[in-house]
């Protein structure tokens, strides 16, 4: 049975999905190939934590989201209210818990279980008036996001929205509801930035507005991104070219190897690598929609569709920040950015859209 299951695994999805894990070890390398601390090793241990996931998931029927999503849902809430008491803070932000072995960030399992979550209702309540199922999803999404924000974490609040619309918009629900929660959500917008957020996450839009805005403070990391994939032409500087602003120091070596690696990339590789990075990618995110087209039944859709939002979403903010297409959020890269818990629950989705693949006709 297992040798069937493999069999049917989606190709392209799991050629492009093993290539950018190992491009992902490779840019981690030559981000941070100057300094002592080896986080490539490191990528490379969580990834023989995570392939062995991205199988069990793929290999169990995704039918199993009825029973767990409730559940991790409420697991994942509840190490977001641990971090306010153990978690480790970083960079400012308590988002972090300490497992021993590496450090866990419990947003990244809040929006996974999330989307399991928004699969399984949007399933169950076709026949609750749409403005009902709207308001009960919102609810799924205020008790995480508030926590979240409350660390503060932005960026992990960011995703959901994109993911619970593309959803809803999967589940039937009538465009004019979803235009209006929109318009709403829009209307929210100066009471977020005034009474939500911290000075610097202002700081941040403003810089997003106008990047010249405080060259040498808040907006010095933005610039020097710029400047970085700019000066990089169509070839790009090559790999462990000297004199790049990486090696230099002009990118903060923090955050080189996780938000900013794009930056990395484009300097050495230029245009043509950063157009194939994007491609890979592309192909990656169409594939998981025509899984979602061939799923069996609306659960399948939903979680399909989720999933690719979701990652959508982290590729458009990442790559997006680093060249002032959107504010800077730290949300990561998918496989490619430095991270052990971001690239588990990556894999854990990975391996639910091969599911809703290989159990979309397999007769057992």
């Amino acid at each position: 049975m297992l040798a069937r299951k493999f069999r049917a695994l989606n190709k392209p999805l799991l050629i492009v999905m093993l290539a950018l894990c190992v491009f992902g070890i490779y840019a981690i390398y030559s981000a941070t190939w100057m300094r002592d601390t080896p986080f490539w090793i490191s990528q490379i241990k969580w990834m023989l934590i995570c392939i062995p996931v991205f199988f069990i998931v793929a290999f169990n029927d995704y039918q199993w989201v009825r029973l767990g999503a409730i559940p991790l849902y409420l697991l994942s809430v509840i190490l977001l209210v641990l971090v306010f008491f153990i978690g480790v803070k970083v960079f400012g932000a308590r988002s972090w818990l300490n497992l021993g072995f590496g450090n866990f960030q419990p947003s990244q399992m809040a929006i996974f279980g999330g989307v399991l979550l928004f699969a399984l209702f949007l399933n169950e309540s076709e026949s609750m008036h749409p403005a009902l199922r709207i308001l009960l999803c919102l609810v799924i999404t205020a008790v995480p996001c508030v926590l979240i924000l409350i660390q503060p974490y932005l960026g992990g609040t960011l995703v959901w929205l994109p993911v619970l619309f593309a959803m809803l918009f999967v589940a039937g629900v009538p465009v004019r509801y979803l235009v209006t929660l929109l318009l709403m959500g829009v209307a929210l917008i100066p009471l977020v930035v005034n009474f939500g957020l911290k000075p610097y996450q202002k700081d941040r839009i403003l810089i997003f507005l106008d990047p010249s805005l405080d060259p040498q403070g808040a907006g010095w990391t933005i610039n020097q991104s710029l400047n970085a994939i700019g000066s990089a032409g169509f070839w790009g500087k090559g790999f462990k070219a000297h004199n790049t602003l990486n090696e230099l120091g002009y990118l903060p070596s923090t955050i080189v190897h996780t938000d900013f690696i794009y930056s990395v990339f484009g300097e050495q590789h230029g245009f043509l690598g950063a157009i194939l990075l994007i491609s890979a990618f592309g192909i990656l995110l169409l594939s998981g929609l025509y899984v979602a087209s061939q799923a069996q039944d609306l659960l399948g859709r939903l979680l399909s569709v989720g999933i690719v939002m979701l990652l959508f979403t982290h590729v458009f903010m990442n790559i997006g920040m680093t060249v002032a297409v959107t504010p800077i959020t730290g949300l990561p890269l998918p496989m490619v950015s430095y991270g052990g818990s971001f690239l588990l629950i990556t894999m854990a989705c990975m391996g639910l859209l091969q599911s809703v693949w290989i159990h979309r006709k397999l007769v057992y």
